[in-house]
């Protein structure tokens, strides 16, 4: 779908100031996330100012998802709501995995994931198929470009096959899934922005006659 098109979709069903919000929303906190990430791959371990970063870009993840759906309706269906819902309440345990960290003073990932147990294991797998889903419907709906949704399959995937490798291949894996919400609110943003560059003269001259 064109940029003209999406716009068009931005416009007859969500705001133009609520899906430019979104857009902004989804765009800055999916790369404070990508930039937490490259934070605690430089140093090792976590720290807590890379902690409040992570804790900043989770926490926003549940908004920016259930506004990416609301974006996308009535197009993005069931499967696009399933989705989202699945996703964001995933991240609200991951939400609260990093305060955790910060009050018991973990040290890195590997550690707070035997702290916490299989519940880092179930929310995981919840987060994977909730992005499958989420992804899919993107695709289908056709409102935001399908690249976005395709890049959020392959991220997650990438997310969940690089659990045991090293930091820096689960960091470009994190980095796949956080591109693909940054395109989804680029293209927002682009959309918001041609619904409200004013129409030619000439344009509007031709659609008076008419």
């Amino acid at each position: 779908m064109t940029t003209r098109g999406v716009a068009n979709a931005e416009i007859g069903g969500t705001p133009r100031a609520l899906s430019r919000l979104v857009g902004v929303t989804t765009l800055a906190f999916s790369a404070l996330y990508f930039l937490s990430d490259l934070i605690e791959l430089v140093q090792g371990r976590f720290s807590t100012p890379q902690l409040a970063l992570t804790y900043a870009a989770e926490a926003a993840i549940p908004f920016f998802v259930m506004g990416l759906y609301v974006a996308q309706r009535p197009r993005i269906r069931l499967l696009g709501l399933i989705g989202a819902l699945g996703y964001a309440y995933s991240f609200v345990f991951f939400t609260g995995t990093v305060l955790f960290a910060m009050v018991t003073g973990t040290n890195d990932w590997a550690a707070l994931s035997d702290r916490l147990g299989p519940w880092v294991l179930v929310h995981g797998a919840l987060m994977v198929f909730a992005g499958l889903a989420f992804g899919l419907a993107v695709i289908h709906a056709n409102v935001l470009p399908p690249w976005t949704g395709k890049a959020l399959i392959v991220g997650v995937v990438l997310v969940a096959a690089s659990s045991g490798l090293p930091e820096v291949a689960q960091t470009m894996a994190a980095g796949v899934r956080d591109l693909a919400f940054a395109g989804m609110g680029a293209s927002l943003l682009l959309a918001h922005r041609a619904s409200t560059t004013p129409a030619h003269p000439s344009s509007e001259f031709m659609a008076v006659a008419r």
